[in-house]
């Protein structure tokens, strides 16, 4: 994932989640849905908030260890050694990250926008790990992010994990034909 973050400002790694883990993942958020336990999701933060489905359609419920949850548990372990890797090795100064499971229905989508807030600079890196089997270029749901000279456009694999800055690109998730699954977050510095 970081060599081709330095060599094109998108990770991409088809490996970061175990097979295992993302199956685990899956069936949480999977019984999140069921139990209608995932609530609309907003752009900016409080008291800046809003939730304009012209803009965002996704469903989100934030992971925590509070949860004591097995596998959001194992989840976080392996966060905590992919930002002891970034410090020691890239000097990244994460000091800490936020995930949340994320579901876009069919016909969902998120509209053009940066993953920073106006009033909180604190995300650095964006991260998104999909949770899509059996996913196929018609279900839509792309990723696409945009470089100065060029798109780029990610299909939501189940596997497939992406790293990029949080201020440097803007992206969009285009519109969904099926539900489309991940974990979505953010390695965050002071």
């Amino acid at each position: 994932m970081i060599d081709s973050y330095l060599s094109d400002k998108v990770g991409v790694t088809k490996d970061f989640l175990s097979v295992a883990l993302a199956a685990d993942l899956t069936a949480n958020l999977h019984r999140l849905y069921d139990g209608d336990k995932l609530l609309s999701a907003g752009t900016g933060n409080k008291p800046l908030v809003n939730h304009n489905k012209q803009l965002r359609g996704d469903k989100i419920h934030w992971l925590d260890r509070l949860h004591k949850d097995v596998h959001e548990d194992a989840f976080f372990d392996l966060m905590d050694l992919f930002v002891a890797y970034l410090n020691q090795t890239c000097y990244a100064g994460i000091t800490g990250y936020e995930f949340h499971y994320t579901l876009y229905e069919k016909g969902s989508f998120y509209g053009r926008h940066l993953d920073r807030f106006k009033n909180n600079g604190d995300r650095a890196y964006s991260m998104v790990m999909y949770l899509n089997k059996g996913w196929i270029k018609k279900d839509g749901g792309e990723l696409r992010i945009y470089h100065l000279d060029k798109q780029q456009d990610i299909e939501p694999l189940n596997g497939n994990s992406i790293f990029f800055k949080s201020d440097e690109l803007e992206h969009e998730v285009l519109l969904t034909n099926k539900s489309r699954m991940s974990i979505t977050g953010w390695l965050k510095t002071n």
